[in-house]
C-alpha cells in the first residue's frame, strides 16, 4: 500500500510523520511528501520525487513547529513520479489538503465539471480532484467530515484518505471506503494518530480502531466521533492489539488465511501502483532493465512455476500470447530441466513464484541460464535467490503471507503476469495507438474494487461450504483462461480440507471424469459470458443429466443458468482476461469455510511448507 499517517496532539508533527513514514515504506514508494499546519495557521506543504531521506533532508531547520499534519509515500498510477504528483494535494484556496490511497475511477468526468466551475488543477493526479470536491462542499458552512463524505458520494472506486483543512485547526478526518487499503485510528494520551498500517502506531499506543467500508472518523487531539459516508452518527470501540507482530498482523481475523483473501483488493492495488500509468496510458516495470532491443528478438516465452504459481503462470500463457503476441508455453518446474529442454538467447524464461526460493523452480532458472536464455521472476520478495537469477523482477508487494496456501500472491502474481504481457507489447511495437494500450491498461483501474465487491460475499461462500462439508470428492471444470482457475481451485480445498478434488478442462470431462458424476461428487464450474460460455453451459448440462450437483461461478445478471443450477455465485463483470482474479476469491472462500467447518488448521496444514527447499 501507499504510506499514509497523520497526527494531532501535543507533540511537534513533523519529527512523528516522518517515523511513521519510515515504518512504512516496506511496500515501496516512488514519492512523499508532508503537509502541516503551522502555529500561525498557514498550510505548509513540501513534496519530493525519490526516496523518503530526500524529503527529510529537504526540510531539516525550516519546517515550521506544528501540532497537526499529515504524511505520505505514494507509487504513481495517473501522472508520472513527480514532486507536483506527489501527496498531499489542495485545493484552489489552499486551505484543504488531502493524502489518498486507492483509485478515483471517474476522474476524468469530476475534473472536467469542476475545470467549468472554476476549479484549477496542478497535477496530472485522479486525487487532486477529492480537495477540490471538499471544497466545492464547504462553501455552504458544512463540517469538513460532512463534506468528505459528500465528496466521496461522488467518487466511484475504492479510497481510504485522511484530510484536513485550515477552516478546522484541530481536526483530522479519515475515511475508508471499500477495499483500497487499510485506516487505522491510534488512541494517545492528549494526541491521537492515523495511519494506513499498525506498525506505524505500534511505537505511541496500543489502543487502536480500524475504520471499515463507508466509515469516516472525525480525530482531534482529545476525542474521536464515527459517522458514516451519509452522515450517520456510528459506535465505535478502541480495542488493544498486542506488542507481538504476528498477533497484530492477524489484527481482528480469525485466521491469517482469512485474512490474507481480504487483503487480495489492496494487494491488486499495489501490484499495478507506479506501473500501469493511467493517463497517459504506460507500463511502467521499475525493475526490469532489459534493453528494449533484447526484448524485440525474444522468439518464445516459457512459464515455469510450482502449485499455485503454477496456476498463475497458465494464465500468463494466455497473456503472452494475446496480448504480447508471442508463442507461450507452460512447464512445471520439477519437471522442467529433466526433459532436457530446448532453450536459447531468443527464448525468454518466465519463473512465478512466492518466496523466491523454491528448489525446482531455482533448479529451472539455473537450466535457462546455462542456455543462455533472457529471464523475468515474478516474486514477493525482494532479495530473494530468484530475484538474483533474473535479468528482470516484476515483485507482486504483497507484503508478508503467512498461510501456507497461497491466495494474496496468486491473484497479485496474475495481475503481475498481464502487466508483462503490456509490457512486452509496448516495448516491441505490437501495441497499435494510445487508445489500443489504453484499452488494455484502463479495466486494470476498476480491479481493485471489484475485487473488494467479490470479498465482500463472505457470508454467502461460508453458507454455501457449510452446505457442501459433508462430501469428500469434488470436481472443478472451466475452460480456456479460466480453467487455471479450476486447477487452482482444486489445489486449495485440497491444501485446506484434505478432500480430493481434481480440476479439468470442461472438454476433457467425456474423456474420463464423467464417469465418476453422482449425486456424491459435486461439480464447481466456472461458466463466465465470455467466448466460450456457450460450451460451458453445455457442459453443466451433460453434469445435471447425471444426477450430478453443479455449483456455478457465473457473470452477474445470468438468471438462464441460474434455472439449470442447484447453486451459483455471481461475478460482477470484468475484462475478460482479467476475470480469473475475480473467479478465484469464491474458491479460496469456499476452501477456508470447509476446512474450518471440519476442525482443520487452515493457516499451517498438515505435510505442507510456504517454501519447498527440498526436492
Amino acid at each position: 500500500m501507499c504510506g499514509i499517517i497523520g497526527y494531532v496532539g501535543n507533540r511537534p508533527a513533523v519529527p512523528l510523520l516522518l517515523e511513521g513514514l519510515q515504518r512504512l515504506q516496506y511496500r515501496g514508494y516512488d514519492s512523499a511528501g508532508l503537509a502541516v499546519l503551522a502555529e500561525n495557521g498557514d498550510l505548509c506543504v513540501e513534496k519530493s520525487v525519490g526516496k523518503l531521506a530526500a524529503l527529510a533532508s529537504g526540510l531539516r531547520g525550516r519546517w515550521p513547529t506544528s501540532r497537526l499534519g499529515i504524511g505520505h509515500t505514494r507509487w504513481a498510477t495517473h501522472g508520472r513520479p513527480s514532486d507536483i504528483n506527489a501527496h498531499p494535494h489542495r485545493d484552489c484556496q489552499g486551505r484543504v489538503v488531502v493524502i489518498h490511497n486507492g483509485i478515483v475511477e471517474n476522474y476524468l468526468a469530476l475534473k472536467e465539471r469542476l475545470v467549468d466551475q472554476g476549479h484549477t488543477f496542478v497535477s496530472e493526479t485522479d486525487t487532486e480532484v477529492i480537495p477540490h470536491l471538499i471544497e466545492h462542499y464547504l462553501q455552504d458552512g458544512t463540517s469538513l467530515e460532512l463534506a468528505v463524505g459528500r465528496a466521496i458520494g461522488q467518487m466511484e472506486g475504492a479510497h481510504a484518505m485522511v484530510v484536513f483543512s485550515v477552516g478546522e485547526p484541530d481536526k483530522l478526518v479519515a475515511a475508508r471506503v471499500g477495499n483500497a487499503g487499510g485506516v487505522v485510528v491510534g488512541y494517545g494520551q492528549g494526541e491521537m494518530f492515523v495511519a494506513s498500517d499498525l506498525p506505524a502506531l505500534l511505537p505511541h499506543t496500543r489502543q487502536v480502531a480500524f475504520l471499515t467500508d463507508g466509515e469516516i472518523a472525525a480525530v482531534t487531539s482529545q476525542s474521536v466521533s464515527y459517522l458514516s459516508v451519509d452522515g450517520a452518527v456510528l459506535a465505535k470501540e478502541a480495542q488493544t492489539v498486542s506488542y507481538d507482530p504476528l498477533s497484530a498482523a492477524r489484527g481482528n481475523y480469525k485466521h491469517f488465511m482469512l485474512k490474507e483473501i481480504a487483503e487480495q483488493p489492496e494487494a491488486i492495488l499495489d501490484s499495478i501502483r507506479g506501473r500501469a500509468r493511467f493517463e497517459p496510458p504506460a507500463v511502467v516495470l521499475e525493475d526490469m532493465a532489459i534493453p528494449k532491443r533484447r526484448l524485440s528478438q525474444i522468439r518464445r516465452v516459457v512459464l515455469v512455476g510450482m502449485g499455485t504459481s503454477l496456476h498463475a503462470a497458465m494464465v500468463g500463457r494466455h497473456y503472452i500470447e494475446q496480448i504480447a503476441r508471442i508463442p507461450a508455453v507452460v512447464d512445471n518446474a520439477s519437471e522442467f530441466r529433466y526433459r532436457k529442454p530446448l532453450l536459447d538467447a531468443d527464448t525468454l524464461v518466465v519463473s512465478v513464484g512466492q518466496s523466491g526460493e523454491t528448489v525446482d523452480s531455482l533448479a529451472a532458472m539455473d537450466e535457462a541460464r546455462r542456455q543462455g536464455a533472457l529471464q523475468i521472476t515474478i516474486c514477493n520478495v525482494v532479495g530473494s535467490q530468484a530475484t538474483r537469477i533474473a535479468d528482470g523482477v516484476v515483485y507482486t508487494r504483497c507484503g508478508l503471507e503467512v498461510g501456507v496456501a497461497s491466495t494474496k500472491t496468486f491473484t497479485a502474481a496474475i495481475a503481475a503476469l498481464y502487466l508483462l504481457a503490456c509490457y512486452l507489447a509496448q516495448e516491441r511495437g505490437v501495441i497499435e495507438d494510445e487508445e489500443h494500450l489504453r484499452s488494455l491498461i484502463d479495466p486494470l483501474a476498476r480491479m481493485p474494487s471489484l475485487v473488494g465487491q467479490v470479498t465482500q460475499g463472505d457470508e454467502e461462500y461460508e453458507r454455501l461450504a457449510h452446505r457442501f462439508s459433508r462430501y469428500n470428492n469434488f470436481l472443478y471444470l472451466a475452460r480456456g483462461v479460466q480453467f487455471p482457475i479450476a486447477m487452482e481451485g482444486a489445489l486449495k480445498l485440497k491444501e485446506v480440507s484434505y478432500i480430493h478434488a481434481e480440476g479439468y478442462p470442461a472438454g476433457e470431462m467425456k474423456h474420463g471424469p464423467i464417469a465418476l458424476i453422482d449425486e456424491e461428487m459435486p461439480v464447481v464450474a466456472i461458466a463466465l459470458r465470455d467466448e466460450l460460455y456457450d460450451k460451458m453451459t453445455s457442459n453443466i448440462e451433460q453434469v445435471k443429466a447425471r444426477e450430478g450437483t453443479v455449483i456455478a461461478i457465473a457473470s452477474e445478471g445470468d438468471k438462464e443458468l441460474a434455472k439449470k443450477l442447484d447453486h451459483i455465485i455471481h461475478l460482477p463483470q470484468a475484462s475478460p482476461l482479467l476475470m480469473p482474479i475475480l473467479a478465484a476469491i469464491p474458491l479460496q472462500f469456499f476452501a477456508y469455510h470447509i476446512a474450518v467447518r471440519r476442525g482443520f488448521d487452515v493457516d499451517q496444514p498438515r505435510n505442507l511448507a510456504k517454501t519447498v527447499t527440498v526436492e
